[in-house]
């Protein structure tokens, strides 16, 4: 039989329907359609949608970030590291700009520039290439390798991460094709170096990942997941196709990290550092914080690492210790992830929580302490304040000033505001500080004029930049999610003036001093501006046609009055066009 001679499905279907009507009569009939296959797609050779690898998603991928702008960026969030920041961002740019713009017919010339990270915990690797993903908008999974030596060397989650892009892109395939994969982590999965042979549930590990690295094809349908394996049986019964989703890893970009204890013995070693008796070189402690930066792609496989896998990871970054400055200037910047979310945790219970810049930098001591670079700035900061967190939710206050003295000895500190003492000194510092964070994030938002999005710069102008600052400091917001949410606070208000317009035949435009007033307003109540300019002007279109009526103005500029109290401003106007 050839294929053109092959019965569709709707026709195999009333065939039998035909024949079984005819033998049982009505009693018997297919509820649903039989789906057979009109190709020989079920054979499994053809490939879906994911595998193919056109311009599609090229042409989705606009990169046009050059890397000084995406270091710019980097330094606006995160302290030190400008070594590592140089390289992630020149090689990241450099990836998704090539992505983007290059014929990818021809594998030639084609070197992922996956990224290897060392340095010790807590000095912001995770932190960078969350930023990173963040601003360039690619979609991003983070994956922990301590968790895939539990499978071995199957691979199974390693492929899995790559499942995870198209379900963070939204089942976007050929977006997924351009995201990130971040494995922390990374040197635990090193092999053992005792010589007694391979340990395979690390080694294998590094196996698995060498095709995902490199390029290869990963099928989105797996045996154990039994949803995905529903649709597709689905799909073939609806279809009488089977199809395989593919996902190709060529221009994913695969970037590790590690702390990699001990590494820095191996490349003392390499380098003859080490020696015996009294012409021995002493090794400071500064010296081994700096030996990370001499690593070779020998002292990883000295390590553990097999050699294709080194292969695979063509750039490295090195991060350095934090110092206790390092710690202070974290703490003081005007977007410390870890300050901002200690002043969330008090404006919860409706407390303004300050610092002042002793306290801080007694803080950043206590945390270089322990050893664990930032990570120890969130449990100073909890020893610091947990009994004001617990207490003073209960007490009726609204500010917090924590100065040196309150650093330095939190129980005293604590002993006297419960008294009542020193709270008018407080009140004062706390007018004072806020001025200062103010201030600060002013010039913040300035600093970033140029790098800014066109539609966001009228709100630097005079009129906007002080109540962006407001609500910055008083909400614990960055600087760009503000001028973000006050953009679209702005469109809000411009599509209400023209659906006013469209339906009441009354031209209404809001000053600039209004539009101010509706974004503090709005952003300081968390409330939706649509539905805030509903609830306002709900009955203004009465109120306006009369005055139309008796005067014959047809537009109307709406002031910052009308958003504080909206019915008086409607009837004073309502007034002046009486007299």
């Amino acid at each position: 039989m050839t294929k053109e001679s092959l019965p569709s499905p709707g026709e195999l279907e009333k065939e039998l329907n035909d024949y079984l009507s005819k033998k049982y009569g009505d009693r018997v009939k297919l509820s649903t359609p039989m789906a057979f296959p009109e190709t020989d797609e079920m054979s499994g050779d053809g490939e879906g949608k994911a595998s193919k690898n056109d311009t599609t998603d090229r042409q989705k991928i606009k990169f046009t970030m050059k890397p000084v702008e995406l270091e710019a960026y980097l330094n606006d969030y995160a302290i030190g590291q400008a070594g590592a920041k140089e390289i992630l961002a020149t090689k990241i740019c450099t990836h998704f700009n090539r992505v983007s713009r290059r014929d990818r017919s021809s594998a030639v010339g084609n070197v992922k520039n996956n990224i290897l990270m060392l340095g010790p915990t807590g000095v912001g690797k995770t932190f960078l290439i969350k930023l990173i993903a963040q601003k360039i908008g690619v979609p991003f999974v983070k994956g922990d390798a301590t968790k895939f030596s539990e499978t071995g060397y199957v691979g199974g989650d390693v492929e899995d991460l790559v499942r995870d892009l198209v379900r963070e892109s939204g089942g976007d395939i050929e977006r997924a094709q351009c995201g990130i994969i971040y494995i922390d982590e990374i040197d635990k999965i090193a092999g053992s170096s005792s010589g007694w042979g391979l340990d395979v549930s690390r080694t294998g590990v590094q196996r698995a990942l060498l095709k995902p690295m490199e390029e290869t094809e990963v099928d989105l349908k797996v045996p154990h997941d039994l949803v995905s394996q529903m649709e597709s049986l689905e799909n073939f019964r609806r279809t009488g196709k089977r199809e395989r989703s593919l996902i190709n890893t060529r221009n994913i970009l695969f970037i590790m990290s590690g702390a990699f204890n001990g590494i820095d013995d191996i490349i003392e070693k390499r380098l003859n550092r080490q020696g015996l008796g009294f012409g021995a070189a002493l090794r400071t402690s500064n010296d081994r914080e700096h030996l990370l930066r001499e690593v070779k792609a020998e002292d990883l496989q000295s390590y553990g690492f097999e050699s294709e896998f080194i292969g695979r990871l063509p750039v490295v970054a090195v991060f350095d210790p934090l110092s206790a400055d390092d710690l202070y200037q974290i703490l003081k910047s005007p977007a410390s992830s870890v300050v901002m979310s200690k002043k969330k945790d008090f404006l919860a219970y409706g407390i303004d929580l300050r610092f002042e810049d002793d306290a801080l930098r007694i803080i950043a001591r206590a945390a270089f302490s322990e050893k664990t670079g930032a990570r120890g700035l969130i449990s100073a900061l909890e020893r610091v304040l947990l009994k004001f967190e617990k207490v003073l939710p209960s007490s009726g206050m609204t500010r917090l000033v924590v100065s040196a003295e309150t650093a330095a000895d939190p129980e005293a500190a604590f002993a006297r505001i419960i008294a009542g003492e020193g709270l008018t000194q407080m009140d004062c510092r706390h007018a004072e500080l806020v001025a200062r964070d103010e201030e600060a994030l002013k010039n913040r938002m300035l600093a970033r004029r140029e790098s800014l999005d066109p539609q966001c710069l009228f709100l630097l102008s005079e009129t906007f930049i002080d109540t962006m600052a407001r609500i910055a400091s008083t909400c614990c917001m960055d600087c760009s999610c503000v001028l973000e949410e006050a953009l679209l606070v702005t469109h809000e208000a411009h599509e209400y003036e023209q659906a006013f317009t469209r339906y009441h035949g009354i031209s209404i435009r809001f000053t600039d001093q209004a539009l101010n007033s509706l974004i503090e307003r709005s952003l300081m109540g968390d409330m939706d501006a649509g539905k805030l300019l509903r609830d306002l002007f709900s009955n203004y279109q009465h109120g306006l046609k009369l005055i139309r009526e008796r005067t014959g103005k047809g537009s109307f500029e709406i002031e910052a009055q009308a958003i504080d109290n909206p019915q008086d401003y409607l009837n004073e106007l309502i007034k002046q066009s009486y007299r």
